[in-house]
């Protein structure tokens, strides 16, 4: 990963909606920049998650565990928003684990800090209720994707709309974000090439 590759924190906000820039340095000024190393699990499953992360540098992995299989269901990486949606939006234990995959930076926002932002400010409200609208939006794509699409034709799409993410997952993790075994997936690769 080069250094332009990092997303500085004005970027990752006005990704979805615009605020003014008296309410961005309020948003702002309730975040710390952290690191983790590659492995560590940045969201645990059956945990109310106090915290959101916006993806600075690194890619993550959500999975949900199926009977000892993880099962990877979305991957974020640089500019994306990491959280908990139930802990989040309800304030109850999530469903899913985050773990990175690579070394990464945030910029950490605690979520009850924010819930008090959003009663105060408008702007941040209307920026909170977009990142929400965006994600059920990316969340249904695939799902309508993995109810409607062939393997093949997933993975030409992964392939088409994120080839970066090829580079940086592990085949096993691809696999299974795509619904398939790790041999489907070769198999695929191979007849796509």
């Amino acid at each position: 990963m080069t250094q332009s590759n990092l997303m500085n924190i004005d970027t990752i906000l006005d990704r979805i909606y615009l605020m003014p820039l008296t309410s961005k340095k309020i948003l702002k000024d309730c975040m710390e920049e952290v690191k983790y190393s590659k492995g560590h699990a940045l969201l645990r499953a059956d945990k109310i998650e106090k915290n959101i992360y916006f993806i600075k540098k690194g890619i993550v992995r959500a999975y949900a565990d199926n009977d000892g299989d993880d099962i990877t269901f979305w991957f974020g990486q640089e500019g994306d928003l990491a959280l908990s949606i139930n802990g989040y939006v309800k304030d109850q234990k999530g469903y899913e684990n985050i773990e990175l995959l690579e070394d990464c930076e945030f910029f950490k926002l605690n979520n009850d800090s924010l819930q008090i932002l959003f009663d105060k400010d408008i702007h941040i409200a209307n920026w909170g209720r977009k990142q929400v609208e965006y994600a059920l939006i990316e969340a249904e794509k695939r799902l309508i994707s993995r109810l409607v699409k062939t393997a093949s034709e997933r993975y030409t799409d992964l392939l088409k709309n994120e080839p970066e993410l090829l580079k940086r997952v592990k085949l096993s993790h691809l696999a299974s974000y795509l619904g398939i075994t790790q041999v489907s997936l070769s198999r695929i690769r191979s007849n796509v090439k």
